[in-house]
């Protein structure tokens, strides 16, 4: 049946799994994807959403570098917001609200429509690994289909286990099986395995909700979109989601559940994400909060399905029906399905290369839940990076790795592999140390010309992203040329309680007040010409005006990045023996000889390495 043999095999097609099937064979690798079910490709497990805190600046990063989260998103929206709009640039997130099964068939069709892309539909049970490098997969009913490289994205269905109050079953996801097998042969081949948690709220009737009872949360005035591309367009009409909260009595009703709860009865021992907890470890954690925020999320345009954001449970269903009907505009709620918690297997991260590789087999690479992450935005960010870099390998070229300046997916994948996690992680705004350069707005320019000289950004992306930097620098010289005068320039300040000028000024000096906004600019007749004659869209203005009002910013960051890439050029032999220093630490030496990293940058980043230790290593390498 698999007489030929593949250059990369994806096995599970959730969001990781199609970001690495789509790149690797965008890119011309002869690639498989291998799901359990062919129907539930991309689905979105949890919330109807993409994006967010962090998050946005992800599925525009895995855009910039031809991915396909920001396409589907954008085709998909009905509702979009930019969050933390009253804050800088830096913390400006994108988020839409995604119509759920139009999201999974979009990602179908576009993964239908990708050459060099076979599909099988099957449970993946085995790898053949011979002499330290992966050889292929043996499914359930025994067809081996053998492959140059393979990808991993299982997600949560590693001996997935499902909790219900006091009841417990198999399965990787509501109504499907677990994946039984894979976690046994990593083990055997001498693998650390690890087991983590995660939750998921009720589905609800909407039919059955009084919304009247709610705060209408509405989506921007002017929404913007994902994608880079032209092929997609910003929404012209939304869908409003809605917000209420729990009380003191739901509170209490919760609070009956507790011993029949797998959190508390010691039957769940694996840790959930600190920062999406149950509903339950919320008013366990935070017993002194009167009410917590409930976010009432519709599925899609036509469903009436409702997801209820913020009410994750394992709590027994009967205890989570009479809660959800003591919140107000629930009371009369009928569920589609009770919230559950899910056990998985996942692998310390740290038994990876930064190409995402594992240190252990070769041309074996894990990607998304596997490597202890949680959320759609960094699953799909490991699973493009996982196909890239399974594809460079196969063809004998430099691997694609990004650095903690150059991208969020770079912190990340950082992170993980010199970190490691022992609860999921997820990306916030916080983990960067450059986020003024890892912006959304300049994610193309940051990315686009690297996916380009790889072969998977098009022409056309290039193009189109060279066209957005060299018009917003025009404008940005623009003001740095063009002069004001006193009579023009005072008004301006005045209205604005801005110190007066006494002499004509350069606008750049003038646009750099922080009290000063583009609408202030607009007020000079020469900044609305300019706009007009040179034809400019709101994209590039916005890029020109960033790069006016935080170019201090901007550029302390990048000399500090650049300071620090000084350490990042200085490799560490594959073959260092860290035993041999004896004036190193013991903790560092276990530390390093345990993740191999591969440069003094690197190492100084691993918990337990001290500031001397690195010294001692810098002076013991001639440095």
């Amino acid at each position: 049946m698999f007489l030929e043999k593949y250059d990369v095999i994806v096995v599970g097609a959730g969001h990781a799994g199609s970001e690495a099937a789509a790149a690797a064979a965008n890119l011309g690798s002869k690639t498989l994807l291998v799901t359990m079910s062919l129907q539930n490709i991309a689905q979105m497990s949890c919330n109807p959403a993409m994006g967010g805190i962090a998050k946005g600046q992800i599925v525009r990063e895995i855009d910039a570098l031809g991915g396909y989260s920001g396409i589907v998103s954008d085709r998909t929206a009905i509702q979009f917001k930019m969050l933390n709009k009253s804050k800088g640039p830096a913390m400006w997130s994108p988020r839409v609200q995604s119509d759920r099964m139009r999201f999974a068939e979009e990602w179908r069709m576009m993964l239908e429509a990708t050459p060099n892309l076979d599909f099988y539909q099957e449970m993946v049970k085995g790898l053949i690994i011979e002499e330290g490098k992966i050889k292929g997969i043996r499914t359930s009913l025994g067809v081996e289909i053998r492959s140059k490289s393979v990808v991993l994205t299982n997600g949560t269905f590693l001996n997935g286990l499902i909790h219900i109050g006091e009841k417990q079953f198999g399965g990787g996801r509501a109504g499907e099986s677990a994946a039984i097998g894979i976690t046994e042969d990593l083990i055997k081949a001498g693998f650390e395995a690890g087991r983590m948690k995660t939750g998921t709220p009720p589905r609800v009737d909407g039919r059955s909700l009084d919304y009247s009872k709610m705060n209408e949360e509405k989506g921007d005035a002017k929404p913007n979109k994902f994608s880079y591309s032209d092929v997609t367009s910003p929404l012209t009409h939304q869908r409003s989601c809605y917000m209420t909260y729990t009380s003191l009595d739901v509170h209490d009703i919760l609070r009956e559940g507790f011993d029949r709860s797998p959190m508390f009865n010691g039957r769940i021992k694996s840790l959930g994400p600190r920062y999406c907890p149950s509903i339950e470890d919320k008013i366990n954690r935070f017993a002194d909060k009167e009410r917590h925020q409930l976010f009432v999320e519709p599925e899609g345009w036509n469903t009436c399905e409702v997801y209820v954001n913020g009410f994750s449970t394992s709590l027994p269903e009967d205890i989570q029906f009479k809660a959800l009907r003591s919140v107000a505009g629930f009371e009369n709620v009928k569920f589609f399905r009770p919230g559950y918690a899910i056990e998985y297997d996942f692998f310390p991260p740290t038994q990876l290369k930064h190409t995402l590789e594992t240190k252990l087999v070769e041309g074996l690479y894990f990607a998304g839940q596997i490597n202890g992450t949680t959320g759609y935005e960094e699953a799909a960010s490991q699973g493009l990076m996982a196909g890239i870099n399974a594809h460079l390998k196969v063809h004998e070229k430099d691997p694609l790795i990004l650095k903690r300046d150059e991208a969020y997916i770079g912190v990340l994948i950082d992170d993980l592999i010199t970190k490691g996690t022992e609860e999921p992680y997820r990306m916030f705004t916080s983990r960067a140390e450059y986020r003024t350069l890892l912006r959304q707005d300049n994610a193309d320019f940051r990315l686009t010309p690297m996916s380009y000289e790889i072969g998977l950004a098009s022409e056309a992306r290039l193009r189109r992203m060279e066209k957005k930097l060299n018009e917003s620098e025009k404008m940005v010289q623009f003001f740095k040329e063009t002069s004001v005068s006193v009579a023009e320039t005072n008004p301006i300040l005045k209205a604005k309680e801005s110190a007066p000028i006494s002499q004509g000024d350069k606008m750049f000096k003038i646009f750099s007040r922080p009290q000063i906004e583009l609408e202030d600019m607009l007020k000079f007749d020469k900044v609305a010409t300019y706009i007009e004659e040179n034809n400019l869209d709101e994209e590039i203005v916005e890029q020109a005006v960033i790069q006016v009002k935080y170019s201090g910013y901007i550029e302390k960051e990048r000399n500090n990045a650049d300071k620090l890439n000084r350490l990042e050029e200085v490799k560490i032999p594959d073959n260092f023996d860290y035993n041999k220093i004896k004036s190193m630490s013991i903790e560092a030496k276990q530390k390093l000889s345990k993740i191999r990293p591969v440069t003094i940058s690197q190492a100084s980043r691993i918990s337990g390495v001290s500031p001397s230790d690195i010294s001692v290593l810098l002076i013991y390498m001639g440095r």
